[in-house]
């Protein structure tokens, strides 16, 4: 009550230091004297709306957020909160950033915890109005105080969080798979779509096979159950309402075995793997796809002719090689990974790819500009495979290079287990470093990486000629 009583007082005080008499407010603010004759009485508390507390500042020339701080208590004039004041209050909160405000009023609402339904409906309405960032604090509200664990509201709210933590830092995406990952079997069909693609994403940029595998596989599963039961569906002509999903449902099909072909690969299990290429290579055969399917299909397609190249490569059938880069040449986006694996059979098998590398100069200048994680993830394996292509044809300098550019870009992406592997490379070869290059090395491990340092070192020539 007390806050409520501070409100008007203030209005008034400031009414009466401007000269407004309530006629004169009513004429420049647009409410009417009556009614804010009502707000204003303190021995009778209407209670007041955030939208007129917004149009009273702006009429008296405050700042947005005006009196935000005492309206807290106005949402809870009562005793219990009011929904009709809440809701509106803390979305106002939001898009004017007033974070502390939000804490607060969380906090008061949670000694009710039957609140968490409104909590969570704020949530999902600033998700769905693109502000997944702003949504957070929100989420964070539903997961440390939903007391049914086996919740949909929970699993939802942890997935949300998982979705809006991801971004170039791998360390933290790992943290927030991990604490996503239980909850992942609980989410909806369509979320759950979504979050194994998330989550085999994860888990592949950190090299982690088994576990790309075991997502792969629960992804199969669920994708597999949502195809049989749209099919049921479409044969029985009932209607129904289409998954809502980030990508056309043919992708997650095929993604899901690409992802268990990939993680094969990357183990040099190349049967199985190639096994699980023909499972995507043509998903021609789904019934009711439209145009972004279809395109999805050819895309696939795409992906399993380079892929079936790579594992032919990969073990050593370089009669393959000058189709391989036809394909590539054809399609540029297939570079980088087209190279990365010619780089990676050169090493295991000791053959030279000089001419390669010196045709594809232009496209590989241009790798460090792909910003994206799994473009970095392939890039930074692009620059270990030709350190040691480098090391192994004696050109230490360039060998050193190389593995200087991959040790700065393992510290922009956070990735330990990629720095670690990088220092360990370096020291291996220290001996032949120039005292520029000790002193390079020496100056990357005691920063923080971050873009510009990737700019500037990407800059460097000469990785693999004299």
């Amino acid at each position: 009550m007390e806050g409520a009583i501070a409100i008007r007082s203030e209005i008034r005080t400031c009414l009466q230091q401007k000269g407004y008499t309530l006629r004169s407010f009513a004429d420049l603010s647009g409410v009417t004297v009556s009614y804010l004759s009502t707000l204003l009485n303190v021995d009778k508390i209407k209670p007041i709306s955030v939208r007129y507390i917004d149009v009273i500042a702006s009429a008296l020339g405050q700042p947005e957020g005006w009196l935000y701080e005492l309206y807290v208590e106005e949402c809870f004039v009562t005793g219990s909160p009011h929904r009709s004041r809440i809701k509106p209050f803390l979305l106002r909160c939001v898009e004017i950033g007033l974070t502390d405000c939000i804490i607060v009023v969380l906090s008061r609402m949670l000694e009710d915890l039957n609140q968490l339904e409104l909590v969570f409906e704020i949530a999902e309405e600033l998700h769905n109005a693109d502000k997944p960032k702003e949504a957070v604090p929100f989420y964070e509200c539903i997961v440390e105080n939903e007391k049914y664990q086996h919740s949909e509201r929970l699993a939802i709210s942890h997935y949300r969080l998982f979705r809006a933590a991801l971004g170039q830092n791998l360390e933290k995406n790992r943290e927030a798979a991990i604490r996503f990952a239980p909850f992942r079997n609980r989410l909806p069909v369509n979320y759950q779509l979504d979050g194994y693609y998330k989550l085999t994403g994860t888990s592949f940029n950190q090299h982690k096979w088994d576990e790309v595998e075991v997502y792969a596989d629960e992804f199969q599963i669920v994708v597999k159950a949502a195809c049989n039961d749209k099919i049921r569906r479409l044969e029985s002509k009932k209607k129904a309402e289409p998954l809502v999903t980030d990508h056309p449902f043919v992708f997650y099909y095929g993604y899901s075995y690409l992802m268990k072909s990939l993680a094969l690969q990357k183990q040099k299990k190349y049967k199985e793997a190639k096994a699980y290429i023909y499972k995507y290579n043509d998903l021609s055969w789904m019934k009711g796809m439209d145009k972004k399917n279809q395109k999805q299909v050819e895309q696939f397609k795409l992906w399993a002719e380079g892929n079936m190249y790579t594992l032919d490569i990969l073990t050593n059938k370089r009669s393959v090689i000058p189709r391989y880069i036809q394909y590539l040449k054809e399609h540029p986006d297939e570079i980088l990974a087209g190279l990365l694996t010619i780089l990676e059979s050169a090493n295991n098998y000791d053959f030279f790819v000089d001419e390669l590398l010196e045709e594809f100069r232009e496209q590989i200048s241009k790798f460090n500009k792909l910003s994206d994680k799994t473009h970095r993830t392939y890039y930074f394996s692009f620059l270990h495979e030709l350190a040691i292509y480098n090391f192994k044809n004696e050109r230490m300098h360039q060998g050193l290079n190389c593995t200087l550019h991959s040790l700065r870009l393992a510290i922009i992406m956070n990735n330990d287990s990629d720095f670690k592997q990088c220092v360990t490379m370096f020291e291996l070869n220290k001996k032949f470093a120039t005292a520029e290059q000790k002193n390079e090395y020496e100056s990357i491990i005691k920063e923080e990486g971050n873009d510009e340092k990737f700019s500037n070192c990407s800059s460097r020539s000469g990785f693999w000629v004299n």
